[in-house]
């Protein structure tokens, strides 16, 4: 009974230790990034860009993660903290076209053309970042996205060398989204380090410039 006691007790220690090194790095990137992270559109710095980042869409309309995040981005616009936004997403296949539906919602609330930005390529998080630095000449950006998701994005954005906030764009994050966040964490810490080139980067597109050719 004793021996079985302490073979048990060994495993609830294992069971802890292997869970605490699981959650270390994503505690670690909310509270890294905490002091960069906003609620509330009025108390942000002022950036270049609005980064909205990409998610799933339906039938050609944003999802409803997504349509929140291009709501704040124009709420960013209109409150003059930004001068541009940079919309960025997964365009490989026609039917999961993320970055069109959204630049129609900005269209749609009044954002001209010219300020308007599509990445293509923004294959992942990471991706994303990587070619907003290097594409997009991108230097100082509002990240938007939900709160699931915004530790990890501002922690690859600042570490890329882009002077980064997060703007939390509320919307209805599930426990299966910050379950998520745990191996993507750990991917993205591991993409910073490595430094790994995206895939795809290509003719750039200054961010100070006309949005309108990077729609196609």
């Amino acid at each position: 009974m004793v021996r079985m006691r302490m073979i048990v007790n060994k495993g609830v220690i294992v069971v802890l230790v292997v869970a605490t090194i699981i959650m270390f790095v994503p505690i670690l990137f909310r509270f890294g990034e905490a002091r960069h992270m906003y609620e509330d559109v009025r108390e942000l710095p002022k950036a270049d860009v609005a980064l909205v980042l990409g998610a799933s869409v339906r039938r050609g309309v944003p999802s409803p993660i997504l349509e929140e995040r291009a709501h704040a981005a124009v709420q960013l616009y209109l409150a003059h903290k930004v001068d541009k936004i940079l919309v960025t997403g997964d365009d490989s296949v026609r039917s999961n076209d993320e970055v069109t539906p959204v630049r129609k919602y900005l269209q749609s609330a009044g954002i001209p053309d010219e300020d308007i930005f599509l990445d293509h390529a923004g294959f992942d998080t990471y991706s994303s970042m990587y070619r907003a630095r290097e594409i997009f000449g991108v230097s100082s950006a509002t990240i938007v996205t939900q709160d699931f998701h915004l530790p990890r994005a501002v922690y690859i954005a600042r570490s890329l060398g882009i002077s980064a906030a997060g703007l939390n764009a509320r919307g209805s994050g599930t426990a299966g989204d910050y379950v998520r966040e745990i191996p993507a964490s750990f991917k993205a810490m591991f993409d910073v380090l490595l430094n790994r080139q995206p895939k795809f980067l290509g003719e750039k597109f200054p961010i100070t410039g006309d949005g309108s050719p990077t729609w196609y």
